[in-house]
């Protein structure tokens, strides 16, 4: 599968939460943004 890079801009306040719940997890930012995106996925198929 062919793959894209994205450029977000966040709130200093939301990345810091984003870097906490990564630490917590042990996962990488990018792993939990793609959990939320299928979740999205998963949300609209309904």
């Amino acid at each position: 599968m062919a793959q894209t890079q994205l450029c977000i801009r966040i709130p200093e306040h939301e990345l810091k939460v984003l870097d906490r719940y990564a630490k917590q997890t042990q996962r990488t930012k990018t792993d939990i943004i793609r959990e939320f995106i299928r979740s999205l996925e998963d949300a609209t198929e309904r």
